[in-house]
């Protein structure tokens, strides 16, 4: 089964700002009545502290009356296309309305008729790189490559991926993943490949590679898989991993060590899923009217409750829907100004040489 945070995949460029009128757009009464009538919808790999999820859904539930049948909170990716194909002439509680899935999923279930298309009020405020443009899916949420970094014992925080390789991080810097196996881990490489000034996907992973070397080089590589108990204990006290990963672990740990969250100056490489409709969905109506929660204000920011930046983030903050006391819980907006969305055949390019040459250049085996 692959894990959500192994499908977090990713698209290309920066996010693009959008318009206010789209934003406060709403679900017309139709919908909302054609909805109402069905009275259900059936969900599927939504574990509720995922992204807020468990809120999410409650909000739903009271705004519109109607009841959501979770199946499987724990499924992947693909065992959520496997669903849609198992239950295509079922219309019982075993089929599911509405998928969220790894970006790789999305054009393949649209080329295999599994989806449908659907366009919700805010659609021009969803950037034109995160979605498909007949409507079939579209991006909703997306996390960042970041340092994770235990306070009490790194003093001076590195503010960007040239930062790693000062002797003030001798076996201080980790990996949150294996890079032959993990994307995350892949990614960071990826991404510190893109603060070399590489553009090319290919030469990004090489540059990454070289990166790398160096910081095995000095000894500041601790080749072990960082996690929330290695950065507390110290033995890991910088991580590179999701930005939503090491406010997670920030907040669970709860001052003890003490925990900042750093997006990086430059690289900064953003991974995201996207939503979208079954084709056989046998409650449509109540489809549509969940994309058109989820894309609104309320459902977008129920999302950056939980850590994990919704699609539409520049847009809200630009037009300052997003609360302060929100806002003081992540890093700087601005951090997230230079976020770039590598497509999926980018990512394929990084990942070929990073996966392939990471012994022989680095020669760090990740445990």
């Amino acid at each position: 089964m692959i894990s959500r945070t192994q499908r977090l995949l990713s698209l290309s460029t920066a996010m693009l700002l959008a318009t206010t009128a789209a934003a406060v757009a709403e679900p017309s009464e139709e919908l909302i009545a054609a909805a109402k009538k069905e009275g259900t919808l059936t969900t599927i790999a939504l574990p509720h502290n995922w992204c807020g999820y468990g809120d999410v859904i409650a909000g739903f539930k009271a705004k519109y009356g109607i009841e959501v049948n979770e199946l499987n909170p724990d499924a992947g990716s693909g065992d959520e296309i496997e669903a849609i194909k198992a239950n295509k002439g079922n219309t019982g509680p075993q089929a599911p309305d509405v998928i969220d899935v790894g970006l790789s999923f999305g054009p393949s279930a649209k080329a295999e008729g599994l989806i449908q298309p659907y366009k919700v009020s805010t659609w021009d405020t969803i950037p034109d790189t995160a979605k498909d443009p007949e409507g079939y899916w579209y991006g909703d949420y997306y996390g960042v490559l970041s340092f994770v970094v235990n306070t009490d014992i790194v003093k001076d925080v590195p503010k960007d991926w040239a930062d790693l390789k000062k002797s003030d991080y001798a076996n201080s810097v980790a990996l949150a993943g294996d890079p032959r196996a993990s994307n995350q881990a892949v990614q960071a490489v990826y991404a510190a490949g893109l603060a070399a000034g590489e553009t090319d996907a290919a030469k990004a992973g090489e540059a990454g590679l070289a990166f790398f070397a160096e910081v095995n080089k000095a000894g500041n590589f601790v080749p072990v898989i960082g996690k929330s108990a290695s950065l507390a204990q110290g033995s890991t006290p910088i991580i590179i991993a999701w930005d939503y990963n090491g406010l997670s672990w920030r907040d669970s740990l709860n001052g003890n060590p003490p925990v900042e969250v750093v997006v990086p100056a430059s690289g900064v490489v953003a991974g995201v899923y996207v939503q979208a409709i079954s084709a056989f969905a046998p409650h449509p109506n109540a489809a549509k009217l969940w994309m058109e929660y989820l894309y609104s204000d309320e459902g977008q920011l129920g999302w950056l409750k939980g850590y994990c930046h919704p699609i539409r983030f520049n847009d809200l903050v630009k037009n300052g829907k997003v609360p302060k006391e929100m806002l003081d819980k992540l890093p700087p907006a601005e951090s997230y100004e230079k976020a770039v969305f590598p497509t999926l055949d980018e990512q394929a390019k990084g990942k070929e040489a990073i996966t392939t040459k990471w012994d022989s250049v680095v020669g760090a085996s990740v445990q």
